[in-house]
């Protein structure tokens, strides 16, 4: 691994041999939080000191042993308070873990559905799950998209959206008008498929009628089947339905994975979501473990 100034203001001189040459060694410190000498290292340029723990996102963590313990109990139905509790750490410090996780999980969710760019799919599922933000007079929808084969979340989406049934008049008498942005939702996901779909590719979904329209928008050459919506059988969190054959089943059992190893989004359950962004977090710590722990690529991915 080549080693280079963090200082961006530091530009190599033209006269020496190779670019890491001002790079020198400057001995090693000793770092507690995990018990590992770190080399240390100075630039004869710019007279800046440095690590290689300077290049690392978990820089200034003090104790980032941490990180995957709990990446694993927020995918498993455990909520921040429990594991701080668990971990022995203060709340904050897990909060802070939280957001760092989800943004480490959107950048890597890049590299985990990339072998698609190379062999976009030819199928995809997708469709929506209903959850709420501290009431359920304030619903939410999350849009996802999943590859039938090996049933990687390529991607979601959250949207605001209002109440209906029983509970609209309430929602209306109490918060107010609440737009719907499901529309927006779903062709931000289109959009963010695009490039790991084939544009003849076939979509499946429920029998939404909305969902035509966006697919002839973005994808006016693929086929799009719609299947009616089964009853949900006792098992999966209501997600799984009660059909002899479910031709939905990958994106139903992703759905139910979900409801069982988010807490937040247990049928029963007193941790609500308290803002979309900390539900749009929790999801994307999940998609990143869900795709890289809980489903492996076969030898000839989805798009084979």
């Amino acid at each position: 691994m080549k080693i280079s100034c963090p200082n961006s203001k530091c530009v190599p001189q033209p006269h020496l041999a190779t670019k890491t040459k001002h790079i020198v060694r400057n001995g090693s410190s000793y770092r507690a939080s995990d018990s590992r000498y770190i080399q240390r290292y100075f630039c004869r340029l710019c007279g800046r000191y440095f690590s290689k723990a300077t290049f690392d996102p978990r820089y200034w963590q003090k104790k980032r042993h941490i990180n995957p313990i709990l990446m694993k109990l927020f995918c498993s139905g455990v909520s921040q308070r429990r594991a701080a509790k668990v971990l022995g750490v203060n709340p904050k410090t897990v909060v802070r873990r939280f957001r760092f996780l989800a943004e480490q999980a959107r950048l890597q969710h890049q590299q985990t559905i990339a072998p698609f760019l190379k062999q976009p799919l030819v199928s995809v599922q997708f469709d929506d799950l209903e959850t709420s933000e501290h009431t359920k007079c304030k619903p939410l929808s999350v849009a996802l998209a999943v590859d039938p084969k090996t049933r990687k979340i390529l991607g979601f989406r959250v949207s605001k959206m209002p109440a209906k049934g029983l509970l609209a008049k309430t929602a209306l008498r109490k918060y107010g008008y609440r737009p719907d942005e499901r529309r927006k939702g779903w062709e931000q996901l289109m959009r963010d498929l695009k490039p790991y779909v084939t544009d003849t590719a076939e979509f499946t979904s429920d029998e939404n009628p909305h969902y035509p329209k966006i697919l002839k928008k973005h994808f006016p050459l693929c086929s799009h089947t719609q299947n009616p919506g089964g009853r949900g059988s006792i098992t999966g969190q209501g997600e799984l339905k009660k059909l002899k054959f479910d031709p939905l089943f990958s994106l139903n059992h992703t759905c139910a994975m979900l409801r069982a190893n988010m807490n937040r989004l247990f049928r029963r359950t007193w941790c609500t979501t308290k803002t979309v962004q900390g539900l749009i977090d929790h999801l994307s710590i999940y998609t990143r473990y869900h795709n890289t722990e809980l489903t492996a690529f076969s030898d000839g991915l989805g798009g084979s």
